[in-house]
């Protein structure tokens, strides 16, 4: 008979009681130094304004959610067949690399202004971001997966008869995915930074608008409402991309508590 795996019962509990013990020393540090609400408010009181504001909250995380992942979408598709020819193409590699590293090193937030003047405000500019800020990752880790065939396994398939297209669908592509995967769980939380940037200077939607609109009028605890929003957005397409990345890839995984 095939043994199940026992049930880890402490890791599963493990992020609940880390989060509520994270909060509980927030809120009693806040009572205990008589903080002002205004300088950093107490959990239970971001709570008060998360149900107060609920509606306001849902509607614009879920825009924030749908620009998000529209622009993670095209970061993916785009990154991962340039990621193909950079690994494997030398000469792709050779000229386009440096143009890739230069522009990824030029802050989003300063091509925030140009995308508003060529698209205007509305949702185009944070799905834009969203795009520019995630790519890179995925193109570097797909280039590198290509790119670290072993020479010694290359030569046996030539010498089989396999070419060059053969080696990348049949070898390099599968080497690739445990990389491409890894570089998603990335992606996705840059993604998120730059559809909440855009939102803040270029939408009049999502929760980088709503963020905006509350620092304006000094609501503090929607302020940090809207942060707790933003992370639990974060938290759930993070592990939505691991739950996928186990499925495709658990092959090349091995377990993370093996030695714990």
């Amino acid at each position: 008979m095939i043994k199940r795996k026992k049930t880890n019962w402490g890791l599963v509990a493990a992020p609940w009681l880390f989060t509520f013990g994270f909060f509980a020393i927030w809120e009693i540090w806040v009572r205990a130094t008589g903080t002002s609400s205004f300088v950093l408010p107490a959990p239970t009181l971001i709570l008060d304004a998360m149900i107060t504001y609920r509606g306001q909250l849902l509607f614009h995380s879920w825009h924030t959610a749908w620009m998000t992942l529209a622009g993670f979408g095209l970061a993916v598709a785009f990154g991962l067949l340039l990621g193909m020819a950079l690994g494997a193409s030398r000469i792709v590699h050779a000229g386009t690399y440096p143009l890739l590293v230069g522009f990824n090193a030029i802050p989003k937030v300063a091509v925030v202004p140009i995308l508003v003047i060529w698209f205007g405000v509305g949702w185009l500019p944070p799905v834009l971001t969203a795009f520019l800020i995630s790519f890179f990752p995925i193109v570097v880790n797909v280039a590198t997966g290509l790119a670290t065939i072993e020479p010694e396994t290359e030569d046996v398939l030539r010498a089989l008869g396999a070419s060059k297209t053969d080696i990348v669908v049949k070898v390099g592509i599968p080497r690739a995915m445990p990389y491409f995967f890894g570089s998603l769980k990335v992606a996705i939380t840059l993604a998120y930074v730059g559809s909440v940037i855009a939102e803040y200077n270029a939408s009049n939607v999502g929760v980088g608008n709503l963020m905006a609109r509350a620092s304006a009028d000094f609501n503090v605890p929607l302020l940090f409402a809207a942060l707790i929003a933003l992370a639990i957005l974060g938290v759930i397409m993070y592990l939505a991309t691991a739950l996928i990345e186990r499925r495709m890839t658990g092959w090349a995984q091995r377990s993370q508590f093996a030695a714990g």
